[in-house]
C-alpha cells in the first residue's frame, strides 16, 4: 500500500505490515522494508534501446509477469528509461514506452512518475500505469513496473 505523504518534492512512501517503511524502502512479501537498490532483478534485453528500428521481431511488455524491482542494462552497461519521447517504431515495439518526467535524484528517494508511449497522433498517444523510480548510490536507477494499460505492442525502453 502506498502513502501519499511527500517526503521530498515528490517522494512515496510504502506501507508495510501496518507499518511506513523509512523513506526509500519498499515493503516485500514478507511484510518487511528493504531498500530497492540492494535487491532488483536485472533487465538485459539489447532490443530495448532507443537505437532499435528492426520491426521484424516484435516484444510486448504486457505480456510479462512484472515482479519487484528492475534495474536495465544495453550490453553490461547500466541504462535508464528515457525521459524524452521516443519516436514511434523503435525499440522492438510499435509504441516505446518513456517516462513523463525526470529521473529522480538520491535526495528524492523513490518517486513516481507517468509513462507515455509515442504513436501517429503524438509523442503521449498513450499513457500506462505509472511507475516508481529509485536513484541509487552508483549512479544507476531501479523502478518498479506495472503492466501497460493499452492493449497493443507497447515497451519501456532504455538509453545510455
Amino acid at each position: 500500500m502506498i502513502s501519499l505523504s511527500p517526503v521530498a518534492d515528490s517522494s512515496v512512501l510504502f506501507s508495510c505490515g501496518g507499518q511506513q517503511c523509512p523513506a526509500g524502502q519498499d515493503c516485500s512479501s514478507a511484510n518487511t522494508c528493504y531498500d530497492p537498490c540492494q535487491s532488483y532483478t536485472s533487465l538485459n534485453d539489447s532490443w530495448r534501446s532507443t537505437n532499435n528500428t528492426d520491426q521484424s521481431n516484435l516484444h510486448c511488455d504486457q505480456n510479462l509477469q512484472w515482479q519487484g524491482w528492475y534495474r536495465m542494462f544495453l550490453e553490461g552497461t547500466s541504462v535508464r528509461m528515457p525521459d524524452y519521447c521516443v519516436p514511434m517504431q523503435r525499440c522492438g515495439t510499435h509504441a516505446p514506452m518513456w517516462i513523463d518526467g525526470t529521473h529522480p535524484s538520491i535526495q528524492d528517494k523513490v518517486v513516481q512518475r507517468g509513462v507515455c508511449g509515442s504513436w501517429t497522433s503524438g509523442c503521449c498517444t498513450f499513457r500506462s500505469n505509472p511507475i516508481h523510480i529509485k536513484a541509487c548510490p552508483g549512479n544507476y536507477y531501479v523502478r518498479i513496473v506495472h503492466l501497460p494499460t493499452p492493449a497493443m505492442t507497447l515497451v519501456r525502453t532504455t538509453h545510455l
